[in-house]
């Protein structure tokens, strides 16, 4: 489940709106242990997502680095050489 909740600190451009949403949407359905809450838990889940969103927009926005950004293709690469090594190539087709 929380396999897509990637790093979003120092990249040019920064996170989006839209990438923290999902961050926090991953790291609430990994707690709560649900994909899709009940109608009778939704309204908590929602108002949790929201909060963990705030909280982490806030936090990429107080954290500091002398570090040049990271390029996103470049991370990608990164990410998709790991998982080919770790899980082995798809045979082709």
């Amino acid at each position: 489940m929380c396999r897509s909740i990637k790093t979003l600190f120092n990249f040019e451009p920064p996170a989006t709106a839209e990438e923290v949403h999902a961050a926090a949407l991953q790291y609430v359905r990994k707690l709560s242990g649900s994909t899709h809450p009940s109608q009778a838990n939704q309204e908590a889940f929602d108002k949790a997502v929201a909060a963990v969103a705030a909280a982490t927009q806030e936090l990429l926005d107080s954290l500091v680095t002398k570090a040049p950004p990271r390029d996103r293709e470049e991370e990608e690469a990164k990410a998709r050489a790991r998982a080919a090594e770790r899980f082995g190539t798809p045979a082709p087709s």
